[in-house]
């Protein structure tokens, strides 16, 4: 199973290589909680960029662990490239942008960003 999603303007598109998740972070650091992120993170190698890749611009902040990946033309950020606690790489993924997911229906986890 895999599922894709894409920018508001539909030139950066992506896929997973996963099944759709069932659980969701929200995070309250000052860039998720003003952009409305609802996330979740998977490995590196599960994720693909599939168009838009040369119409992506990068902001970092914070420990600048996560490069927050956002379309040049429609501002919207899909996702992230990062690295996990453990240190493996991660793709964090706003399930926003995936057309498929049912957001009503997923177990969102409260995330303390905020404190970090």
């Amino acid at each position: 199973m895999s599922y894709s999603g894409s920018c508001h303007c539909g030139s950066v598109t992506f896929t997973v290589n996963q099944s759709l998740p069932d659980d969701a972070i929200s995070c309250n650091c000052s860039h998720c909680e003003r952009k409305g992120f609802l996330l979740t993170f998977v490995d590196r190698d599960a994720f693909q960029v599939n168009s838009g890749d040369d119409n992506l611009s990068e902001y970092r902040f914070g420990s600048h662990t996560i490069a927050h990946q956002f379309c040049k033309t429609c501002g919207v950020q899909s996702f992230g490239i990062g690295i996990g606690p453990d240190g493996s790489e991660k793709a964090a993924i706003n399930l926003r942008c995936v057309a498929d997911m049912n957001l009503d229906a997923l177990n969102i986890q409260q995330v303390d960003g905020a404190s970090y």
